[in-house]
């Protein structure tokens, strides 16, 4: 069976982007896949601030990342790239630390104008961190989301559609790896 690890580099946790994440966690389950997660903006402000490479709550997060065949890497936008809180957790990976790691990455933002921050952006880092399978993602205007009264989230059909494309191929590609 394969294991996935969310890494939610939001830190807000209202944010529509879990709605993005809740439905690709469905699909990833629904493939019988094993899911776990890293809420980056719940681990240890100081740890991430000081670089605590040897923090309990770091190594743990590491681990994760280390045992895990694929990662789904979530952050909204914010000026033109992910969250800071993001880069300082994947800073304290090791130096190869995503390497034999398929990645799948979900941003969203206030406009398609930082379609390619998951191209410019992101994808270079997860390079420099030894990932050589990086899908192509998916992007999604927070307009394509809405809060529903239960707390949950609508997305709407164009964006459904795209999450499922991306989450099929995620799980095809870590069923081909096992």
């Amino acid at each position: 069976m394969s294991n996935v690890v969310i890494i939610n580099g939001n830190p807000s946790l209202t944010s529509r982007l879990n709605g993005m994440i809740q439905y690709v966690e469905q699909r990833l389950a629904q493939a019988g896949i094993e899911i776990g997660h890293i809420r980056v903006a719940e681990l240890p402000p100081e740890d991430l601030i000081k670089a605590k490479f040897d923090s309990e709550a770091i190594l743990h997060a590491n681990k994760k990342v280390e045992e895990a065949d694929g990662i789904v890497i979530a952050s909204p936008v914010y000026k033109a790239a992910y969250t800071g809180v993001l880069k300082t957790y994947l800073d304290l990976l090791p130096q190869k630390g995503l390497s034999g790691k398929i990645i799948l990455p979900l941003f969203i933002g206030g406009t398609i104008a930082h379609l390619l921050s998951i191209d410019y952006a992101l994808k270079p880092v997860l390079s420099a961190l030894g990932s050589r399978y990086i899908l192509g993602g998916v992007y999604a205007v927070d307009t394509w989301i809405t809060r529903n009264e239960q707390e949950g989230y609508s997305l709407s059909e164009e964006l459904i559609h795209r999450l499922d494309e991306a989450a099929a191929e995620f799980a095809d590609l870590l069923q081909r790896k096992n």
